[in-house]
């Protein structure tokens, strides 16, 4: 039988959510990496993520993993979705790539998704899905066509992109395989401190550590820590037990969406007719994936 619309109401709010703090996030790295080097920005973001954490677990105390089995499934999760993913992606964009064609070779992930979930996850999709999963990256190309330009595809960036587009998609699979009831609070607390004891020995090896403090720097922080890592990357992972891997996934797509929307309200750039073509297109994509897979949901039941 279909969800209740109680729950379909929750999901939606957690998805829109999500949709808008991950396009946003784009907008906040950028303005991190102009004080700081990748791996110094995030070592000071999973910093201050644990100390966001820390008394949210005394206070609640979560159930932890019951045996270091369960530990090192949430440690190998955590350290493809935030060390490598975010480490290359944030790499990405420091060695000269735009955030546009990064999104846009990010935004890969849910055809990988989809391709190793039909593969070796049970999950079959119909033709109209693939349809949309292509309609959706299509769209996506459109929206940031005005930022490409290929003289900033150099071999390291393109190589950094390719290693963050491995992780997230490693991660994210991975987090629904093996830690499918986890406690996700427990399991970002462990998982902060994972990466941040990966991370900061290459923050002080290979950058020096040097950081321009500003007031600028401490807001990116806060942001990505508490909107994005705790509460955006908690909702994407619930949204990842009620639904297809496939379906959940493709709501990166709408994510370039939410930066034009910025770009416009914040620097008054407006989006060419081209991105706003592709706005359409992306969300009809969106749509397609979203609608069949809900649709072959609700006959399972």
């Amino acid at each position: 039988m279909p969800a209740p619309p109680s729950a379909r109401a929750y999901e939606s709010l957690l998805a829109w959510y999500f949709v808008i703090v991950w396009g946003s996030g784009f907008l906040a790295t950028k303005i991190g990496l102009q004080h700081a080097a990748p791996f110094t920005f995030l070592s000071l973001r999973f910093i201050f993520g644990l100390l966001c954490l820390i008394p949210i677990v005394l206070i609640v105390k979560p159930r932890w993993p019951a045996g270091r089995g369960e530990v090192g499934h949430i440690v190998v999760a955590g350290l493809l979705m935030h060390a490598v993913h975010l480490g290359g992606s944030h790499y990405t964009q420091y060695l000269g790539m735009s955030a546009g064609i990064t999104a846009v070779l990010l935004s890969i992930q849910p055809l990988l998704t989809a391709v190793i979930a039909g593969r070796w996850m049970g999950e079959r999709l119909s033709a109209p899905q693939w349809l949309g999963i292509a309609i959706g990256l299509a769209g996506v190309t459109l929206i940031v066509w005005h930022k490409i330009d290929v003289r900033e595809a150099t071999a390291g960036a393109l190589i950094a992109v390719t290693v963050s587009l491995i992780g997230v998609t490693a991660g994210t699979l991975y987090q629904r395989v093996f830690c499918p009831a986890v406690d996700l609070r427990a399991a970002s607390f462990i998982q902060f401190a994972g990466t941040l004891a990966v991370l900061a020995p290459l923050a002080w090896l290979i950058e020096g550590t040097v950081v321009r403090w500003s007031w600028t720097l401490a807001a990116a922080i806060v942001f990505l820590v508490i909107g994005a890592s705790i509460l955006g990357v908690n909702a994407f992972h619930t949204l990842m037990r009620r639904g297809q891997a496939t379906k959940v996934t493709s709501l990166i797509y709408l994510t370039p969406i939410i930066a034009v929307a910025l770009e416009l309200a914040m620097f008054g750039v407006v989006p060419t007719a081209i991105s706003l073509t592709g706005i359409v297109i992306t969300c009809l994509g969106v749509a397609m994936v979203s609608w069949r897979a809900e649709s072959a949901r609700g006959a399972a039941r």
